[in-house]
């Protein structure tokens, strides 16, 4: 019996909408699922490398997006796993192969055999009558390969690939080590006065994380960004809001295994030496070459036409606030810790408003729905609730994305904080180039009713 044969990231998906089998998964399942995936790229890119026949948009740029199918259906799950519902055998999994995935999309850039194939394209994309999206595609790719070092000396090249190689490394350390210091903190709150001027529906939220933690007699305030900032705003205890605010903003900052300060300053070098490896003055130089901005001047012009109306008004504020904290019989000079709690205190004065009583008129549910009505005038796209469908967790709800009652997409939606996700917006270095890629919160699966180029295009 072949091994793999009991491997579901092996086996067709056939859910609704090519969904994944995410009841069976385990974390065991990647580590030989992605030998076999790699494998098989590596020899679906040798088969277009050293094709007899002359390159062409068809035999290169086209089956060069067709390649790696299984791979990247492993890696999309894998990844999404990884930042929303992960454990420590997943994160075992994710420190051994993020660096060979690295390793390997940095060795497709920079193939010469392939690289040659796709610069004789491009040199020569104006007669080719390409399309808009075929040229988009050639132009996305001849970059990808230039950034990765392709028209670079052979030990430049090498030492690309080292680098890319160590960042996958330090950047999965580093958001692993912040999760740990995230999932791991705790503020412990015992009696009254712990909680005093705490609303509601936050003493709920830090009542049900203390019996997730099992221990019900109490409340708990975790680093969930939904739970530390209602509590900056609104606890009286000034000594809690301190700890909790040092705990904060001092993730992966303390002496130990999580400490990510030494990896923050090898991250640093390495993307240094890998811009000026490229030709590039600076890091931001590098990773700026195909973004809006176009140059780190662009940036700092913007920021600073930003930066000093917002430094006047937070001045501005930080002295009404310090007058209304004296008024009240607080410090003689608020800290960072007591800003949230002194602005929620001048809001209510001015304003009269309580969040705890307009929150009824914002369930989550009918916000959902306003967004997914804002998607539809703009995009004309809907939304529709698939109950019967699972994803990774109970919280997450799947919704058949459409338009003109044509399925398009598959959404799933994961709106709450737990200790095995990641929190907030964050930004990812791609497996392939360690440059700034954008992350989100959502996962979004389609399928493909026959081969097309959105799935390169879509890295844009």
């Amino acid at each position: 019996m072949n091994p793999d044969s009991d491997n579901p990231l092996l086996q067709p998906w056939t859910a609704p909408f090519g969904l994944p089998p995410f009841e069976r998964v385990r974390a065991a399942h990647f580590a030989p699922a992605f030998d076999i995936a790699l494998a098989q790229h590596r020899a679906e890119i040798d088969r277009i490398s050293r094709a007899p026949e002359a390159p062409g948009f068809e035999n290169t740029i086209a089956a060069f997006d067709r390649s790696g199918r299984l791979l990247t259906r492993i890696e999309q799950l894998f990844f999404n796993l990884a930042a929303s519902e992960t454990s420590p055998e997943l994160q075992a999994v994710e420190r051994e192969v993020t660096p060979r995935l690295a390793a390997h999309h940095n060795a497709i850039l920079q193939n010469a055999e392939l690289f040659a194939r796709v610069d004789d394209l491009h040199q020569r994309r104006d007669g080719l009558r390409l399309n808009p999206e075929q040229l988009r595609l050639l132009e996305r790719l001849h970059l990808d390969f230039v950034l990765a070092g392709a028209k670079l000396p052979a030990a430049a090249r090498a030492r690309l690939g080292e680098i890319v190689e160590r960042l996958a490394q330090l950047h999965t350390r580093f958001s692993q080590n912040v999760l740990a210091e995230e999932s791991g903190w705790c503020l412990w709150l015992t009696d009254e006065r712990d909680i005093a001027g705490l609303p509601e529906s936050a003493r709920s939220a830090a009542k049900a994380a203390a019996v997730e933690r099992r221990e019900p007699e109490a409340w708990a305030i975790t680093l969930s960004r939904s739970m530390i900032m209602p509590f900056l705003a609104a606890s009286e205890r000034r000594d809690l809001r301190q700890k909790a605010f040092e705990a904060w903003v001092g993730r992966g900052e303390h002496d130990g295994e999580h400490d990510n300060r030494p990896l923050a300053r090898e991250i640093l070098a390495l993307r240094t030496e890998q811009a000026k490896l490229n030709g590039y003055r600076s890091f931001a130089d590098f990773a700026l070459v195909d973004r809006m901005a176009g140059s780190p001047q662009a940036v700092a012009d913007l920021l600073r036409k930003v930066w000093e109306p917002a430094k006047a008004k937070a001045a501005e504020e930080r002295a009404a606030l310090q007058a209304f904290a004296v008024t009240q019989g607080g410090p003689a000079e608020i800290q960072p810790w007591d800003w949230r709690y002194y602005a929620e205190r001048v809001r209510k004065l001015r304003y009269d408003i309580d969040d705890d009583e307009v929150k009824p008129y914002f369930p989550l549910d009918r916000m959902v729905e306003a967004a997914f009505d804002c998607a539809h005038r703009l995009f004309g796209i809907s939304f529709v609730r698939r109950p019967d469908l699972r994803a990774y967790h109970p919280d997450v709800a799947v919704y058949e994305v459409r338009r003109d009652e044509r399925v398009i997409g598959v959404f799933l939606h994961d709106n709450f904080a737990r200790p095995t996700k990641r929190g907030g917006a964050w930004m990812r270095a791609s497996p392939a180039s360690a440059r700034p890629s954008s992350g989100c919160r959502f996962q979004a699966w389609g399928w493909e009713e026959e081969p097309s180029i959105s799935r390169q295009v879509s890295r844009i």
